[in-house]
């Protein structure tokens, strides 16, 4: 089974690209996805201990978390100490699921692969990407979003140049949805020899 890693800076146009992959049939591990299933179960109650006043309604406010961490580095750290184990194990779950039915290819999309050191763990990269003047535009144009807060996220997040030199494969986004469609198919086709060799050696 080929694992490739998802990834890309904020307003890239990663959820979009996924959410192609699974329409072609491709299995998805969401690291977000399994961060709010943490923050809405168990792990509510770790995470208000170290910052009390996260939660509402026995959930975690993400606005409010977010506020506490963002401009505190060890308090960042501090976060990921109790996060990162959570999806780590969750993703395990995901991985031995898809081989077990026998998948050939999962994604595991990971907003944070290269800062948590998750390529390593990965066959391959794949690397969502657009100019910064459409990514700036779109996060922008997020609700509650602004310049400083922006430059913040970016600042804790490798450079959209480092993650494009270390990637194995990048889809531009700049474009239309059918431009973008039609990048992801051509990743499709260009690991299908990669399946098909992985499948004659096992």
């Amino acid at each position: 089974m080929i694992v490739a890693g998802l990834t890309g800076s904020i307003a890239m146009g990663k959820s979009t690209v996924a959410a192609m992959f699974a329409e072609f049939g491709v299995p998805i591990f969401d690291a977000d996805d399994a961060v709010r299933e943490f923050y809405a179960g168990d792990g509510a109650r770790s995470v208000e201990a170290a910052f009390p006043g996260v939660t509402v309604m026995g959930q975690i406010d993400r606005q409010r978390l977010g506020a506490l961490v963002l401009s505190d580095a060890d308090a960042l750290r501090q976060l990921e100490s109790l996060v990162h184990p959570a999806v780590a194990n969750a993703r395990a779950r995901f991985l031995e699921r898809s081989a077990t039915e026998g998948r050939r290819l999962v994604i595991v999309d990971v907003p944070l692969l290269f800062e948590t050191g998750g390529d390593s763990s990965v066959d391959l990269v794949i690397v969502v990407s657009a100019p910064e003047s459409v990514q700036r535009e779109r996060a922008l144009a997020r609700e509650g979003m602004t310049d400083a807060k922006l430059d913040a996220i970016l600042s804790r997040q490798t450079s959209d140049g480092e993650k494009r030199r270390r990637a194995h494969f990048v889809i531009d986004t700049r474009g239309s949805f059918e431009e973008t469609r039609a990048i992801v198919a051509q990743f499709l086709r260009a690991t299908a020899a990669l399946v098909r060799d992985q499948a004659h050696r096992a």
